[in-house]
């Protein structure tokens, strides 16, 4: 690939509470400093934001950089769809996982540029998206980590709270359902195969972490073709609270109630649950969920 010299800039201002706020700036001047023309994005909203970087790489770039956190990942997954144009990514959001799955430096901006800078000069590597399906809504794709049991659920109530703002309405949410902890019955059909499952937690995996660093899936690789899906069986309350904490180092997958398998495509249904990929709300379940193997390139 020749060297990119026309780039549009995503940015989100508001990634990891605001405190990501001087890193578009940053990211952007230090383009500008390479030779490259920057067109910078910065929108209210994710709708505006979307529509904004749609029109700006159809109008013709060589690399579309998104600066924040896996939500602006999750925006770049639908603008390229399709496409042949890399994505270049500097992590300024709270979870960052996708980022921390390429290898690209989380929590030093400076280190960031650089491997952007340095990734521009090399041909981009190709990684697996995801693409879903649901009845009545439009088709949506993910790079990271679907959820579909009790950290959907969490998620979903703390969307649905007005008050308090902040972390601490997730704090909240998340023991308001925990006293409400119980298992989900889960239809799967895992390339082709049937399956009954009870569980309190599913997650479609393409990327090895969510949620800041929690190893869900700690062997499932970006580019194999194949999503790993972590189904944690009944637990109580206090079991939940012992394995939960496990899941950062990944060791979670040994204890006998934690199921993986492994298939390029899956459908999940079940009741009352609403699916979020990439910390983004994507719908209710029933959903058809599809590698897309080398489907994004990355500069990485």
């Amino acid at each position: 690939m020749s060297n990119p010299r026309r780039i549009v800039a995503a940015i989100n201002p508001t990634a990891s509470s605001g405190r990501g706020r001087q890193v578009g700036p940053l990211v952007v001047a230090a383009l500008r400093a390479a030779g490259y023309e920057v067109v910078a994005l910065v929108e209210p909203d994710f709708a505006h934001l979307l529509a904004a970087t749609r029109a700006a790489v159809a109008a013709g770039c060589d690399a579309l950089v998104v600066v924040g956190g896996d939500g602006m990942v999750h925006l770049a997954a639908h603008v390229l769809e399709g496409g042949e144009v890399p994505l270049g990514i500097v992590p300024s959001g709270t979870g960052n996982d996708v980022a921390r799955g390429l290898g690209i430096p989380i929590g030093d901006t400076d280190a960031a540029i650089r491997a952007l800078l340095a990734a521009l000069n090399r041909p981009p590597q190709r990684i697996d998206a995801v693409v879903i399906t649901g009845e009545g809504m439009p088709r949506s794709r993910f790079v990271g980590v679907l959820s579909a049991g009790f950290d959907a659920l969490v998620n979903e109530r703390a969307n649905g709270m007005r008050r308090p703002r902040g972390p601490s309405r997730y704090l909240i949410a998340l023991l308001v359902e925990l006293l409400r902890l119980r298992p989900i019955e889960y239809r799967l059909v895992l390339d082709g195969e049937e399956h009954r499952e009870r569980g309190i937690l599913i997650a479609v995996a393409n990327n090895r972490s969510f949620g800041g660093g929690m190893r869900v899936a700690p062997d499932a690789l970006l580019d194999d073709g194949l999503l790993d899906i972590v189904i944690v069986r009944p637990l109580g309350r206090v079991a939940f609270l012992r394995i939960f904490p496990r899941v950062y180092a990944g060791t979670h997958v040994t204890d006998r109630r934690v199921v993986v398998h492994r298939a390029a495509h899956v459908r999940i249904e079940a009741a009352g649950v609403v699916a979020y990929a990439d910390g983004e709300r994507i719908g209710p379940l029933p959903l058809e969920i599809t590698v897309e193997p080398g489907g994004l390139r990355v500069l990485a």
